[in-house]
């Protein structure tokens, strides 16, 4: 049976090295998982060039050397905020206009060495564009075979409604997944979180996919190793009253399954309303068979009642 958690690609072919990254391909796709996440600008923030495109083109590395492997996997990737000019970021990212998004599929298609994505995101708004023209292009692509699905990461709930209703009245493909930062404790209510453009997961949002039935990725939800390392402390934007309760409970139910508080956090993202696929972004095997594990991990009734109780 296939897995539900993502393995996020961000850091291949940059922070992590190339061997690193095929021994965790390897060991995901034989544990059973299917969803690859990347995206066309990663990582340019970690590459001497100054232009992303490093992952994809490790991924499609890893595909060109294992037959049958672009068969094993689903692959989504995202269009919006590569750079077009080296070292000069945000100001030359690519947007969300047509020409952009069918250069940035192009682009995308050629580095993973695929004919075809599984799912293709609009990694983050672009309100410089007419809305219809950015979900007219997405559309002429799943129209045209080269795209399965689409998605909008980063978008606000009410910009995504809009782009949803212009698909339907343009009669094409609209967006059906979601991707945004969620995990068990909350930032401060208007605390600046260290990482830009990361939007959260509202639980006006939340509403709105359980609602609407669609696909729901949650980012960063182990918050960087925060709940399990002490050298990865969680941002200071996190420092409330209410993390110290919710990280009490929190071990409590970790302790008494004894299983870890990242298992935890990954079970009650797949088992909550809606229910959400993790991404996890993972530097060693053992950190990628810790979140695998998780899997097998159902909490029960009470337990989601007492995680979900805490504020």
């Amino acid at each position: 049976m296939a897995l539900t958690t993502v393995l996020g690609t961000m850091y291949y072919g940059t922070r992590t090295d190339e061997a690193t990254a095929m021994r965790l391909l390897d060991r995901f796709v034989d544990r059973g998982g299917e969803w690859l996440d990347t995206a066309n600008c990663y990582s340019f923030w970690s590459d001497p060039s100054g232009i992303g495109g490093q992952s994809e083109e490790l991924l499609g590395r890893w595909l060109a050397g294992r037959p049958g492997g672009r068969d094993r996997v689903r692959i989504a990737t995202k269009v919006r905020y590569q750079p077009t000019i080296a070292h000069q970021w945000p100001s030359s990212a690519e947007g969300l206009s047509a020409p952009a998004i069918a250069h940035g599929l192009q682009g995308s298609l050629k580095r993973l060495g695929t004919d075809h994505l599984d799912l293709y995101w609009a990694h983050g708004d672009d309100r410089s564009v007419a809305l219809e023209e950015t979900v007219a292009a997405f559309g002429a692509l799943v129209e045209a075979g080269q795209v399965g699905r689409l998605g909008a990461s980063n978008h606000h709930s009410w910009r995504l409604e809009r782009a949803r209703a212009l698909a339907r009245s343009l009669g094409v493909a609209g967006y059906s997944a979601v991707q945004l930062r969620r995990s068990y404790v909350h930032p401060r209510p208007g605390a600046v979180l260290p990482d830009g453009g990361h939007v959260l997961a509202s639980d006006e949002a939340l509403d709105y996919v359980a609602a609407e039935q669609l696909t729901m990725w949650a980012y960063t939800p182990l918050i960087n190793g925060g709940y399990v390392r002490a050298d990865r402390p969680l941002p200071e934007a996190y420092d409330h009253p209410g993390t110290t309760r919710r990280l009490a409970t929190l071990a409590e139910v970790a302790h008494r399954r004894g299983v870890t508080r990242n298992q935890v956090v990954l079970a009650w993202l797949r088992q909550g309303t809606p229910a959400i696929a993790p991404i996890v972004g993972v530097s060693t095997v053992e950190q990628l068979d810790e979140a695998l594990d998780a899997e097998q991990l159902e909490l029960t009734a009470d337990e989601l009642s007492q995680l979900d109780g805490v504020a």
